[in-house]
């Protein structure tokens, strides 16, 4: 009885010092530390990140019901926490070289989620939605959107008809001075010079591509855009790829020139004759000239061919097999 009643006094005792220091912490804690961190969140303007009120209830509660583990577990979690603070790190052989870092901008979520095809927003009855709509696509790739933004120039929002027309007149006027400084380039060029025309057909095919001129110019850009294909084939023919053959085909089947297409169809097939551009400019040049036997002939030998077909071209036979 007496061993158990000075184990009784013990265990009391124990636990009447960790409710004092339980309850140290928490008056400490809510009424000392927690306004002061408070306060100087606030004087500073910035955010601080500090155990509120609450916190110190809820610990002084788990000390309180884990009477000296409780206290030693936040104890030694505060410790292992200050330990990495208090000491100096060593940066001795730590450098700091501005050509390893990467900025990540931070996503414009915002314009992001106001982001929606312009062709779809011609529909929209809303002018502000539409103008923002607008600037979004001006603000993004303006060379890859022309053909889009076109479209808007017939909007009944006159402030979004004239964004359009102010980014197209000055993207055009670009082009068609880059265009012709080119041409005089390739005029001035001597027979092994080749950088001008190896530039200017991949730019002129990105405009062309999206037909946002009128229809005789379309054409006259078209005839420059073949004289330098032509120029770039008597000069070096080795240079040529098939997407340089393939943009001067539909360029050409576009303004319905099959004359200039085919005989351009028939250059790339004999210069890459197993790649997928030189059966497809065929195939299509065929379908649009009606040339029916040689449209099959044509895609019956793509069909024995050992060329990888995409999606589009394999659809293209399954329709016609």
């Amino acid at each position: 009885m007496m061993n158990w009643g000075l184990d009784m006094r013990a265990f009391l005792l124990l636990c009447l010092i960790n409710l004092i220091a339980a309850l140290l912490y928490l008056l400490v804690g809510a009424l000392i530390v927690s306004p002061a961190q408070t306060r100087k969140e606030r004087k500073e303007g910035i955010e601080v990140r500090h155990d509120n009120r609450r916190t110190y209830l809820l610990r002084f509660l788990v000390m309180v019901l884990c009477p000296v583990v409780g206290p030693l577990f936040f104890f030694f979690s505060y410790l292992l926490f200050r330990i990495p603070l208090w000491t100096q790190p060593d940066l001795e052989d730590v450098v700091f070289s501005k050509e390893r870092v990467k900025t990540r901008m931070k996503a414009d979520e915002e314009r992001e989620r106001n982001m929606v095809p312009l062709e779809e927003a011609m529909f929209v009855n809303e002018s502000r939605d539409l103008r923002l709509i607008m600037m979004n696509t001006i603000r993004g790739d303006v060379h890859a959107a022309l053909g889009v933004i076109m479209l808007a120039l017939d909007s009944e929002d006159s402030e979004t008809a004239h964004y359009a027309a102010s980014v197209l007149s000055g993207e055009l006027d670009t082009f068609r001075a880059n265009v012709n400084r080119l041409s005089r380039i390739i005029r001035e060029e001597t027979n092994e010079e080749t950088a001008a025309e190896l530039e200017l057909i991949p730019y002129m095919d990105d405009f062309l591509r999206q037909n946002v001129f009128s229809q005789l110019e379309q054409k006259k850009l078209t005839k420059i855009l073949e004289e330098t294909i032509q120029s770039l084939y008597e000069k070096n023919a080795s240079l040529l790829t098939p997407e340089h053959y393939e943009s001067v085909c539909l360029r050409l089947m576009k303004i319905s020139d099959y004359t200039s297409a085919e005989r351009w169809c028939l250059c790339l097939t004999e210069q890459y004759p197993d790649t997928l551009a030189s059966f497809t400019c065929r195939l299509k040049l065929y379908f649009s000239t009606r040339n029916r036997d040689a449209f099959l002939q044509t895609l019956s030998a793509l069909k024995q061919s050992n060329v990888v077909i995409d999606s589009e071209t394999l659809e293209l036979i399954r329709i016609f097999s």
